[in-house]
């Protein structure tokens, strides 16, 4: 039955419940057991055949563990899924970025050149904050230069951080941006697994996406493909790639303060393109990092040998990698292995096992990596947290309290939104 735990389909809808949650990924978990916690009746109802929503840990690619999503525990001492892992035994291993290599098409850069883009590192993070305290403007605002150590380290706080390049970034949106926050944990097990791990006894109706949202009466109805579910109040933690493109309906319809936050907080993009070797641990070591820059955003950086594992896990964020994305995986490895041939030499082919491509973009219930707002709607957050004549609420890492942008701060969305409704259930 719909509510009664995780299954492969709903076959019925249960009677009426105090909160409906749509969405089981991080945000809607969290948001569900803390209700859970406060004695409220509740529904979860996921679109995808399985819980954890971009938090997904492959373990058939490769014969091993490999998030497709979020990978690193952000702020480790303040997550609430740090005493998780730690309870239940994953094997976590602190990883700050910081590059060991640093090339230039097929040029390296020099240790006083990875030394330099530290340095400015640190500047372009302090001009974007001065930016955005003054204005809502874009990001690249605080770029005065443009040489290529000035480009590489764009492509860090843009597309590889922030999965939207400088310029469509709002220098003051990126003020509440928290994923460079140290410590951060890799987990060997997967991020995803723990989510899932968390989410096991949850209930949980699977294949279920929410088709429409009706909120002018009493109370809320959700219309699904296997009936109505009538509820106190509803959270709804979809992405907001899926609200802007209409997934759900809103009967009454969304207001126009609505519509823009949504509309001001699009999705961007980081994708992966894991790579597998036959021969681990070649000419970098485990847990280093390396940025490939070139000609056109087209860069690329690359995590070696996370764990000691015989994988090559590169990134590429903004608009280069929605445009991998359209090209297709065939595309996406060819050039990831490129690459790599220009970075650990040719020998790296004949070790090559296969390949591998994220499909966030085409995921129809992600449509993107997570939401970063564009110039001028810097507000674009609180407009998405405001509730609908407080019946529908909503919640997940466009929410974010904190650490915006990441699966830790869309548990918190889901547990700090949970504990207002109750409130409001209570008092209705």
């Amino acid at each position: 039955m719909l509510g009664a735990g995780i299954c492969a389909g709903a076959q019925s809808v249960p009677g009426d419940v105090d909160v409906v949650i749509i969405g089981a990924g991080s945000s809607g978990l969290n948001a569900a057991h803390r209700l859970q916690q406060l004695g409220k009746k509740v529904v979860v109802i996921e679109a995808r055949g399985r819980i954890g929503g971009r938090a997904y840990t492959d373990t058939e690619t490769f014969g091993f563990p490999f998030d497709r999503g979020c990978a690193w525990l952000h702020k480790a001492d303040d997550n609430p899924y740090t005493p998780l892992a730690k309870q239940w035994g994953y094997t976590l291993q602190e990883h700050d970025t910081t590059l060991e290599g640093l090339y230039f098409r097929d040029r390296e850069a020099s240790a006083e050149m990875r030394q330099l883009s530290a340095r400015i590192e640190m500047g372009l993070d302090t001009k974007i904050a001065k930016v955005g305290r003054k204005k809502d403007a874009a990001a690249s605002t605080a770029m005065r230069k443009k040489s290529e150590i000035d480009e590489a380290v764009a492509t860090f706080h843009g597309p590889m951080s922030s999965a939207v390049d400088l310029d469509e970034l709002s220098a003051k949106d990126y003020l509440t941006i928290g994923t460079d926050v140290p410590p951060n944990l890799l987990i060997k097990e997967g991020y995803g697994s723990l989510v899932a791990q968390f989410g096991k006894d949850i209930p949980v109706s699977l294949n279920s996406p929410a088709r429409r949202i009706r909120y002018g009466g009493n109370g809320v109805q959700v219309d699904t493909d296997h009936g109505t579910l009538t509820a106190k109040a509803c959270i709804v933690t979809s992405s907001t790639g899926v609200l802007a493109a209409e997934k759900i309906r809103f009967d009454p319809p969304l207001p126009p303060w609505k519509e823009d936050a949504i509309a001001g907080l699009p999705m961007g993009l980081l994708a992966k393109i894991p790579l597998q070797f036959s021969k681990p641990e070649f000419r970098y070591q485990a847990f280093q990092d390396v940025l490939r820059e070139n000609i056109g955003k087209r860069d690329i950086y690359f995590l070696c040998w996370p764990f000691h594992l015989n994988l090559l896990v590169g990134f590429v964020g903004g608009d280069f990698a929605w445009e991998l994305s359209a090209a297709g995986e065939e595309e996406a490895v060819d050039f990831a292995k490129n690459s790599v041939r220009s970075i650990f030499g040719s020998d790296a082919d004949k070790y090559f096992v296969k390949g591998s491509f994220t499909k966030w973009a085409s995921d129809p219930w992600a449509l993107g990596a997570y939401a970063a707002a564009i110039p001028g709607s810097a507000g674009a957050r609180e407009g998405l947290r405001r509730p609908l004549a407080d019946r529908v609420f909503f919640a997940g890492e466009a929410c974010a309290p904190r650490w915006t942008q990441t699966c830790g701060g869309a548990a918190l969305s889901g547990i700090e939104t949970a504990e207002l409704v109750a409130k409001l259930v209570k008092q209705a």
